[in-house]
């Protein structure tokens, strides 16, 4: 099984809008990782997320706001030989991103946050109440570093996709 790296930003962003949720991994003060699964919004070199004002992620963040950020695209299983067990392995999309968390205050970026991150969800218009925005607490991430892979891709040479080009191949001649 192969991985290899992607460099287009298209893809890349493809990949992150396809997403569900994302992973939002911290360290706290001792070193120890935290890590949250979280819904997102995108811009491109931007990830806005939202959460209670208080909590364990907040408290780690004021005192060390570098994030990591993963975004998965569903994985399938694929193998290079159906017989043999160590051949099969998941095979997907990520992208990995690195950034520092800032804290949005000012309530007109809050909506536009909070915009962006319903438009990952939802073709709808939205509108918000005083109280809920000013409850919310925003979390602006610029991405730094973004690194992205495909990974689990079976060998050329590998029996299931042999036996699936002799298939293509022999449907094509009307054998099948």
């Amino acid at each position: 099984m192969r991985t290899y790296s992607i460099e287009e930003e298209q893809r890349i962003e493809r990949i992150i809008k396809s997403c569900r949720l994302c992973h939002v991994g911290m360290a706290d003060e001792n070193g120890k990782p935290y890590v949250l699964p979280m819904n997102f919004g995108y811009e491109p070199g931007v990830v806005y997320l939202h959460s209670a004002q208080e909590g364990h992620s907040i408290s780690i963040l004021e005192k060390n706001p570098q994030v990591c950020i993963t975004f998965c695209s569903e994985p399938g299983l694929a193998w290079q030989d159906e017989e043999v067990a160590c051949s099969y392995r998941m095979r997907g999309e990520s992208v990995i991103c690195c950034g520092r968390v800032v804290f949005e205050e000012d309530f007109d970026e809050k909506v536009k946050a909070l915009n962006c991150i319903m438009r990952q969800y939802s073709d709808r218009e939205f509108n918000y109440s005083a109280p809920a925005v000013r409850n919310v607490k925003i979390w602006k991430v610029e991405l730094e570093d973004i690194t992205a892979r495909e990974f689990g891709v079976p060998n050329k040479n590998a029996a299931k996709y042999k036996n699936a080009a002799k298939y293509k191949n022999a449907a094509k001649h009307k054998n099948i």
